[in-house]
């Protein structure tokens, strides 16, 4: 964990719940003021200071905006890295994931763009619970294990997000 803490660089309190479009207002603001091209005349040490604080920035905005890198943020804010790739204790989430790999694999296999839309829908209503639940329960620590889950469980929703999205570009060529 760089200094300082990512949600300070927007003026932010440490929260699961983000108003997204503040953020994304908060980062042009300040990705302005810290643009490579703004110092294109100063020294070298602060042409590097900006392009350091310009990464920094990016970084920063990038795990903030995404729910689950925001989520493993706030645990390790909170003094608990996950490890990346866990196998999850949890049958009956292994099992939802298969069912979910598999429903995604037919519609990738029947080329069926309405039901890749309902199936996204389905997933983004799957990921708002997910976000809820970790929203009520990661800053408690006798719900450390429940967070944890629920990352783990965000994190897949998330690549498979990523999946039906590359889906839906293949079926609109």
């Amino acid at each position: 964990m760089g200094s300082p803490c990512h949600f300070a660089l927007f003026d932010l309190q440490p929260s699961f719940r983000l108003d997204q479009a503040q953020l994304s207002a908060r980062y042009r603001e300040l990705a302005k003021s810290v643009h490579p091209d703004r110092f294109a005349d100063a020294s070298e040490r602060e042409q590097r200071l900006a392009l350091e604080h310009s990464a920094s920035l990016n970084e920063a905005y990038q795990t903030l905006k995404s729910a689950p890198r925001r989520a493993l943020y706030l645990l390790a804010l909170r003094g608990r890295e996950l490890p990346l790739e866990v196998t999850v204790q949890d049958p009956q989430f292994l099992l939802q994931q298969m069912q979910l790999r598999e429903e995604l694999e037919d519609l990738h296999d029947s080329a069926d763009l309405a039901g890749v839309a309902a199936f996204k829908r389905r997933l983004k209503a799957a990921q708002d619970e997910l976000d809820e639940a970790f929203a009520a329960c990661w800053d408690d620590a006798a719900r450390r294990e429940e967070a944890e889950r629920l990352v783990r469980r965000m994190q897949f929703l998330d690549k498979l997000s990523h999946e039906v999205r590359q889906l839906e570009e293949r079926l609109d060529d």
